[in-house]
Protein backbone atom coordinates (compact mmCIF):
# COMPACT_ATOMS: atom_id res chain seq x y z
CA UNK A 1 0.00 0.00 0.00
CA UNK A 2 0.63 3.58 -0.77
CA UNK A 3 0.78 6.11 2.03
CA UNK A 4 -0.01 9.62 1.26
CA UNK A 5 2.77 12.06 2.42
CA UNK A 6 1.77 13.73 6.03
CA UNK A 7 3.93 16.73 4.62
CA UNK A 8 0.81 18.97 3.20
CA UNK A 9 2.47 18.77 -0.09
CA UNK A 10 0.32 17.12 -2.79
CA UNK A 11 0.61 13.19 -3.10
CA UNK A 12 3.81 11.85 -5.47
CA UNK A 13 2.05 10.82 -9.09
CA UNK A 14 3.16 8.74 -11.41
CA UNK A 15 1.86 8.68 -15.21
CA UNK A 16 2.74 6.76 -18.12
CA UNK A 17 4.58 7.82 -21.05
CA UNK A 18 1.69 7.04 -23.39
CA UNK A 19 -0.83 9.07 -21.37
CA UNK A 20 1.61 12.28 -20.77
CA UNK A 21 2.42 12.25 -24.93
CA UNK A 22 -1.65 12.28 -25.22
CA UNK A 23 -2.52 14.72 -22.66
CA UNK A 24 0.16 16.76 -23.30
CA UNK A 25 -1.36 16.79 -27.32
CA UNK A 26 -4.90 17.38 -26.00
CA UNK A 27 -3.71 20.45 -23.96
CA UNK A 28 -2.08 21.49 -27.11
CA UNK A 29 -5.28 21.79 -29.08
CA UNK A 30 -6.85 24.80 -29.62
CA UNK A 31 -10.30 23.65 -28.45
CA UNK A 32 -8.65 22.27 -24.95
CA UNK A 33 -6.27 24.87 -24.10
CA UNK A 34 -8.00 27.75 -22.64
CA UNK A 35 -10.56 25.41 -21.26
CA UNK A 36 -10.85 26.39 -17.22
CA UNK A 37 -9.23 23.16 -16.25
CA UNK A 38 -6.51 22.87 -18.60
CA UNK A 39 -4.13 24.94 -16.16
CA UNK A 40 -4.58 22.30 -13.21
CA UNK A 41 -4.12 19.68 -15.91
CA UNK A 42 -0.94 21.18 -17.02
CA UNK A 43 0.55 21.15 -13.52
CA UNK A 44 -0.40 17.85 -12.51
CA UNK A 45 1.60 16.59 -15.51
CA UNK A 46 4.49 18.91 -14.67
CA UNK A 47 4.95 17.53 -11.14
CA UNK A 48 4.75 13.91 -12.34
CA UNK A 49 7.41 11.00 -12.97
CA UNK A 50 7.08 9.65 -16.11
CA UNK A 51 7.38 6.15 -16.46
CA UNK A 52 8.12 4.10 -19.23
CA UNK A 53 4.64 2.30 -20.74
CA UNK A 54 6.23 -1.22 -20.46
CA UNK A 55 7.57 -0.28 -16.09
CA UNK A 56 4.07 1.34 -15.67
CA UNK A 57 2.32 -0.31 -12.41
CA UNK A 58 -1.06 -1.31 -12.88
CA UNK A 59 -2.48 -0.40 -9.62
CA UNK A 60 -1.87 3.07 -10.44
CA UNK A 61 -4.13 5.55 -11.91
CA UNK A 62 -4.46 6.48 -15.63
CA UNK A 63 -6.55 7.02 -18.49
CA UNK A 64 -8.93 4.64 -18.66
CA UNK A 65 -8.62 3.12 -15.08
CA UNK A 66 -11.11 2.05 -13.36
CA UNK A 67 -10.63 4.24 -9.83
CA UNK A 68 -12.90 2.78 -6.84
CA UNK A 69 -12.63 5.37 -3.73
CA UNK A 70 -14.19 6.63 -0.80
CA UNK A 71 -14.63 10.35 0.41
CA UNK A 72 -13.00 9.60 4.20
CA UNK A 73 -15.67 12.28 6.04
CA UNK A 74 -18.70 10.50 4.60
CA UNK A 75 -17.77 7.40 3.91
CA UNK A 76 -19.01 7.33 0.53
CA UNK A 77 -17.55 5.38 -2.34
CA UNK A 78 -17.51 6.21 -5.72
CA UNK A 79 -16.31 4.30 -9.26
CA UNK A 80 -14.96 6.78 -11.76
CA UNK A 81 -12.99 6.16 -14.94
CA UNK A 82 -10.74 9.06 -16.56
CA UNK A 83 -11.18 9.37 -20.10
CA UNK A 84 -10.66 11.80 -22.71
CA UNK A 85 -13.79 14.86 -22.98
CA UNK A 86 -14.82 13.19 -26.16
CA UNK A 87 -15.47 9.66 -23.95
CA UNK A 88 -17.12 11.43 -21.06
CA UNK A 89 -20.62 9.48 -20.03
CA UNK A 90 -21.17 10.87 -15.74
CA UNK A 91 -23.99 8.27 -16.00
CA UNK A 92 -21.47 5.67 -16.72
CA UNK A 93 -19.16 7.00 -14.50
CA UNK A 94 -16.57 7.83 -17.31
CA UNK A 95 -15.24 11.44 -16.29
CA UNK A 96 -13.79 13.64 -18.44
CA UNK A 97 -9.87 14.05 -17.68
CA UNK A 98 -10.43 17.62 -17.93
CA UNK A 99 -13.08 17.61 -14.87
CA UNK A 100 -10.84 18.51 -12.02
CA UNK A 101 -11.61 15.15 -9.71
CA UNK A 102 -10.19 13.02 -12.54
CA UNK A 103 -7.20 15.09 -13.03
CA UNK A 104 -6.74 14.92 -9.36
CA UNK A 105 -6.94 11.30 -9.28
CA UNK A 106 -4.68 10.51 -12.02
CA UNK A 107 -1.31 8.99 -11.32
CA UNK A 108 -2.35 7.76 -7.77
CA UNK A 109 -2.08 4.67 -6.02
CA UNK A 110 -4.25 2.82 -3.48
CA UNK A 111 -3.67 4.42 -0.12
CA UNK A 112 -3.18 7.39 -1.53
CA UNK A 113 -5.69 10.71 -0.91
CA UNK A 114 -6.90 14.30 -2.62
CA UNK A 115 -8.73 16.61 -1.70
CA UNK A 116 -11.33 18.13 -3.76
CA UNK A 117 -13.71 21.02 -3.74
CA UNK A 118 -16.86 20.14 -5.18
CA UNK A 119 -19.10 23.01 -6.28
CA UNK A 120 -20.82 25.02 -3.44
CA UNK A 121 -17.24 25.02 -1.58
CA UNK A 122 -17.85 21.34 0.14
CA UNK A 123 -14.74 19.36 0.52
CA UNK A 124 -14.44 15.90 -0.44
CA UNK A 125 -11.22 14.07 0.83
CA UNK A 126 -11.09 10.90 -1.68
CA UNK A 127 -9.33 7.90 -0.79
CA UNK A 128 -8.26 5.78 -4.07
CA UNK A 129 -9.12 1.99 -2.80
CA UNK A 130 -8.55 0.27 -5.34
CA UNK A 131 -7.32 0.56 -9.47
CA UNK A 132 -8.41 -1.78 -12.65
CA UNK A 133 -6.21 -1.22 -15.82
CA UNK A 134 -8.25 0.28 -18.12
Amino acid sequence: MHDQPTSGLPPSLRISNRDATRLEALLDAPQWREHPAADALMAELSRAEIIDDDAMPTDVVGMHSRVECVDDASGERHSITPVYPHEADIDAGRVSILAPVASALLGLSPGQSIDWTLPGGRTLQLRVLDVSPG
